[in-house]
């Protein structure tokens, strides 16, 4: 009787929590697989060898979703606001440049004894000197990075990365309402794409640019520009580097986004920072009401918040270079904008850029 009750009781205890190990291990399980795949890709593409694209199936992707990330996210920001002894801070931000190839030479601070936590260190502020911001060309890259996709967004569907599609409303949400703009002219055609270009002979562009753990988080104004309406896609924070952007479709407007939209001097301007693992906080310096991966978490939902206001007709208007943002570890930008037919890239599927660096010009 008393080995019955000895036994009993841990295999009940057991028993409820099952499925929830199981649950964590399998699909973390998968996510490790997936890196190891996504390792052995880029090593292909080192080689010059194409490599064929692959989506995920709906199992492969609700399993991958299974991992809490949001979660772990959230854990790994409380992480980074502890304060390291000076004694630890040396070898635990040497592993961190070791690893990820960060350039300290860059920092404006370069002492590693300074940052008193990860949080500040990944948060590094630039020598002035270490990013000039192109004076000649219209566009310039906002952050530091690797361009996955650019190009004309054509029938109402963007690239992630070459031959992987999202769909262009999906990822902005519904357009926003034209008493928030400042166009001139009312938008043409019925698609969602026409709607977005305010005058006749423009098109539609985007520019994809990944930011990996080792680069400068920040990120800056790409050109004039004003915004005038942020929207908060509340979401997953799956990886979004490059052998997860082609394997999952649609894989940014799965996951937890800020959409800023306003208006240049050619017509519509958007930049979205899409949040990744580890890559929950989000944040917008003029933006003191945003607040992302919040653990209300509501799915397909979203938020919006007007920079129009009776005090401010404009917006919040922005310069060329001007700080905007920070993420929190690397992440993704997505640049969608309207500009004339002749509007040409400087650039190459691939290649790295810094931010200051020109993107393309009229």
């Amino acid at each position: 009787s008393d080995r019955k009750k000895l036994h009993t009781a841990p295999v009940g205890q057991v028993f409820r929590l099952r499925p929830f190990h199981i649950l964590v291990a399998t699909g973390g399980g998968y996510a490790g697989y997936r890196k190891y795949e996504d390792y052995k890709l880029e090593q292909l593409e080192k080689r010059g060898i194409e490599v064929p694209v692959r989506l995920a199936s709906e199992w492969e992707v609700a399993l991958y979703k299974s991992v809490p990330t949001r979660l772990l996210s959230r854990a790994w920001g409380r992480l980074n606001q502890v304060e390291l002894p000076t004694w630890l801070r040396k070898p635990v931000y040497s592993l961190y440049i070791w690893t990820f190839g960060v350039n300290m030479k860059e920092a404006a601070v370069e002492d590693l004894h300074h940052y008193r936590n990860l949080s500040e260190f990944f948060r590094r502020k630039l020598k002035p000197q270490a990013r000039p911001v192109c004076g000649v060309h219209s566009v310039i890259s906002p952050s530091d990075g690797k361009i996955l996709n650019f190009g004309q967004v054509k029938n109402c569907e963007v690239e992630q990365v070459k031959g992987v599609t999202y769909s262009l409303e999906s990822f902005l949400g519904p357009r926003i309402s034209t008493e928030e703009m400042h166009f001139s002219q009312a938008p043409r055609g019925n698609s969602f794409q026409q709607q977005l270009v305010t005058k006749e002979g423009n098109e539609l562009y985007h520019c994809v640019i990944y930011l990996a753990p080792g680069d400068y988080h920040c990120f800056h104004s790409p050109t004039d520009w004003t915004v005038s309406h942020r929207r908060h896609f509340p979401g997953s924070l799956m990886s979004v580097n490059p052998g997860v952007a082609r394997w999952i479709k649609e894989l940014f407007c799965h996951n937890e986004r800020v959409v800023l939209t306003g208006d240049w001097k050619h017509g519509f301007f958007s930049l979205t920072a899409v949040g990744a693992t580890n890559v929950g906080s989000i944040r917008i310096y003029f933006d003191q009401d945003l607040h992302t991966n919040s653990p209300s978490y509501s799915k397909g939902s979203y938020n919006d918040f007007s920079f129009i206001s009776n005090n401010n007709k404009e917006g919040i208007p922005m310069r060329k270079g001007e700080h905007l943002g920070e993420f929190n570890l690397g992440s993704t930008i997505v640049l969608i904008f309207e500009a004339p037919k002749d509007f040409k890239f400087n650039l190459k599927a691939g290649q790295k850029i810094r931010f200051g660096e020109a993107l393309g010009s009229l």
